[in-house]
């Protein structure tokens, strides 16, 4: 029993002279926080502190207390530590915390994963893997598989090609066919006119195969012939030709460009946006050149649509080819500007005149 008050004693004893000793730490910490203080007004300076000391101080600061606060603190009033504790502490400005688990992926892999799916739809995720190795992204294959499934990207074997993928990856090799009619006076009165034309998609190239007012399945038979010329026929090295489902282009028209090892690729019910290269120069030649002629006789519309095709081709720029003439010469910046018209100026090109 003597010895339990002894030891009772003892640790009473050392815990005021614990105490006594870290009031003294204190005291002298609060001085030399003054003494520093009182350096930096001397001398003209204030203490700037940054986000993460102002939290700190108001981490430590806040369980002190107003009161206790006044008494310790030298470099800021309580008044602005609390403020801060309410600004940083209470609008959740915690300490940053380690991430756990596994790096995230990088926007730039992830709009790469995203761009090689939709420009490749035969890509699975191996073959995107690979293609991400190549440019020393090491990703995972569950990755991949988590960044297209975020953008709704079904795995290959559920990713359908799209028509505008088809057109990109064969341009060099794919034409189109289509009809445009157009009115003209004779002497029964006015009569349809049927014109078919062949575009190269690729380069924009148009031929004029031909115009008539019947277009029998005679009269397409030899414009298949004229197409597929081995010498000199427009579809001479085209595997595929787009075509809508229009009648004049009959079984054997479309029999005899299979021979020939052309491929026939019919566009949708109701979807011109298919066909949209023929379409577009149908637009192109009505809205500039046949839509404001008035034609009499076949051979007046026939010398239209030759010089609008002359036009088309070497004079005419196009914005889908970056306003580049197709069949045009090198470009001078010397000599005069010249203008050149067709169609009793109805269609105009201007050019510099080589000095």
């Amino acid at each position: 029993m003597v010895e339990a008050i002894h030891l009772q004693l003892l640790l009473a004893t050392f815990a005021g002279w614990v105490t006594r000793q870290q009031a003294q730490a204190i005291s002298y910490l609060i001085e030399e926080n003054r003494v520093l203080k009182e350096q930096l007004v001397a001398h003209g300076r204030s203490l700037r502190l940054t986000d993460d000391q102002r939290r700190r101080l108001a981490a430590k600061g806040r369980p002190l207390g107003r009161e206790l606060l006044g008494r310790v603190a030298t470099i800021v009033t309580p008044d602005t530590i609390m403020a801060w504790y309410r600004r940083l502490i209470a609008s959740k400005w915690t300490y940053p915390r380690a991430k756990v688990g596994r790096p995230g992926v990088m926007k730039e892999i992830r709009t790469l994963i995203v761009q090689m799916a939709e420009e490749n739809p035969g890509w699975g995720y191996c073959r995107i893997q690979g293609g991400l190795k190549s440019l020393n992204h090491q990703v995972a294959r569950s990755t991949i598989a988590k960044v297209l499934k975020e953008h709704g990207i079904a795995p290959a074997t559920g990713r359908p090609s799209s028509w505008r993928t088809f057109i990109k990856s064969h341009a060099a090799v794919i034409a189109a066919a289509d009809f445009l009619t157009t009115e003209a006076w004779m002497a029964r009165g006015l009569v349809t006119h049927y014109t078919l034309f062949v575009i190269d998609i690729a380069t924009r190239r148009v031929h004029i195969a031909g115009t008539t007012v019947h277009p029998t399945c005679v009269w397409m038979a030899q414009a298949a012939r004229n197409l597929t010329d081995c010498m000199d026929g427009f579809l001479k090295g085209k595997r595929y030709l787009i075509v809508d489902r229009d009648a004049l282009f009959s079984e054997q028209f479309k029999a005899m460009l299979r021979s020939s090892g052309t491929k026939i690729v019919c566009t949708s019910i109701q979807a011109p946006n298919m066909n949209a290269f023929a379409e577009r120069f149908v637009l192109s030649i009505k809205s500039e050149c046949l839509d404001r002629m008035i034609f009499v006789g076949g051979d007046s519309l026939d010398r239209g649509i030759r010089e609008f095709a002359i036009h088309y081709l070497t004079e005419r720029p196009h914005q889908g080819l970056d306003n580049v003439v197709i069949c045009g010469g090198p470009i001078s910046s010397d000599g005069r500007v010249e203008v050149r018209d067709r169609l009793g100026g109805l269609l105009k090109c201007y050019y510099r005149q080589a000095a």
